[in-house]
């Protein structure tokens, strides 16, 4: 092929490219807004990260606008945006709790929220600077606090749907998620979140199935919502073993390993292997890097693997090493049996290790931060007011005892 043919190729093929994103662009320009404004209904877990697409917007705005109102019609909005739409946010920089204005991003016209929590529920404006709302959402951000798992290979079953009258009560469960491991026995869940169907909603908020819309919903009357708040979202936990995929290793590796088949070559580890070392007596949170709560999570020690059907929280409240809603591994007051390499599997793959070390040397410094320092504080203060009202109570009943005794007697 001669030089000519070459860039002619080059030209047609950046041509293609160039008519593709203007393509892209006039479909997005000519998407009609609503004449009425209307709330698309969208329910998450807690913990989760979603995305709220602007799905359209008029030709002469350049850069939109997010607002948030807890209440439709409440005076109180917060704007979540610099005016430009140019607000970004890294996910690796955000931790559970922070405010909503530290943990949301916009890009790309869309509205992007980390680590929502059950206050971030409400609704959500795409307008312009002015306030001109031309798409909006109903956001439910249902708490994991009170979720409930369920085992199927211990034959248990999902909550029965529930029946109030014309309200019908019920859980809509995601797909399964990926095997958590490969080679050995694993697990698999899905998550499933509290829904509800009645005729007496809001025909302002556009739902995907007729009269039926998230518990949490705006779209629900105040009435109904004392009926639905016992319903909690679920968790569906079942077996599974799926077969490795083999890797075709390159670069340094494969070099390595054909120089060293001769002989005896040092251990490596599979994975990138950290080390932390905690003080005795102190608790402790790992989390898997990269990992989402919606993603397929595991944790083993060493050559044990910890399976949710022992280690999930909630299953046994004395436990002192569990794993909570959001794939986080729990170690609560660090024993010295708690030193090993602890791997973390996302998807179906092993990616990382922390080696952990337990010392009982050093000082730790105290910080209000800190949830076991809280909680030592809460204790002392709990047993302080205690040993106040028994001290009280002790003198008040000698004062009464006194009284009555010194009292004179008038009968006589």
């Amino acid at each position: 092929m001669t030089r000519v043919h070459t860039t002619v190729l080059l030209w047609l093929w950046g041509s293609l490219q160039a008519f593709e994103i203007v393509e892209k662009e006039n479909i997005f320009q000519r998407t009609p807004c609503p004449a009425f404004l209307m709330f698309d209904n969208a329910a998450y877990l807690a913990d989760m990260s979603f995305e709220l697409p602007c799905h359209c917007k008029p030709e002469e705005v350049a850069a939109v606008v997010w607002y948030y109102q807890k209440h439709l019609g409440s005076s109180h909005t917060k704007v979540l945006t610099d005016f430009d739409g140019r607000v970004l946010t890294e996910a690796a920089q955000v931790r559970a709790g922070s405010d909503m204005l530290v943990r949301f991003s916009i890009r790309m016209f869309s509205l992007l929220v980390f680590r929502a929590q059950p206050e971030d529920s409400g609704l959500y404006f795409c307008g312009t600077r002015k306030g001109d709302y031309f798409y909006a959402y109903d956001v439910d951000i249902q708490s994991s606090e009170g979720m409930v798992a369920t085992f199927k290979d211990q034959g248990q079953e999902p909550f029965a749907d529930e029946y109030h009258g014309s309200l019908h009560v019920f859980t809509t469960f995601w797909e399964w998620t990926p095997c958590d491991r490969c080679g050995v026995r694993g697990e698999q869940w899905r998550i499933g979140l509290c829904y509800l169907q009645s005729p007496d909603l809001s025909p302002r908020y556009r739902r995907t199935l007729p009269e039926v819309v998230s518990c949490g919903s705006r779209a629900v009357p105040r009435k109904l919502r004392a009926k639905v708040s016992d319903h909690t979202p679920e968790l569906l936990v079942r077996s599974c073993l799926v077969p490795c995929e083999k890797k075709i290793q390159k670069g340094v590796m494969a070099i390595f390993n054909y120089v060293s088949k001769v002989g005896s070559r040092p251990w490596l580890p599979q994975v990138p292997i950290q080390f932390h070392r905690q003080r005795l007596g102190h608790g402790l949170i790992i989390s898997c890097p990269g990992a989402r709560p919606e993603q397929a999570v595991a944790w083993d020690k060493d050559h044990q693997y910890l399976y949710r059907t022992q280690y999930l929280r909630g299953v046994n409240r004395s436990m002192r090493v569990f794993i909570d809603h959001g794939s986080h591994l729990h170690i609560r007051f660090t024993q010295l049996e708690d030193r090993g390499i602890y791997y973390c599997w996302r998807q179906g793959e092993r990616i990382a290790g922390f080696r952990l070390g337990v010392t009982n040397r050093g000082r730790y410094p105290v910080s209000f931060s800190d949830p076991e320092t809280r909680a030592a504080l809460q204790l002392t203060l709990i047993g302080y007011l205690l040993i106040t009202a028994v001290f009280i109570t002790v003198h008040l009943c000698r004062c009464c005892c006194y009284l009555f005794r010194c009292w004179p007697d008038f009968s006589r």
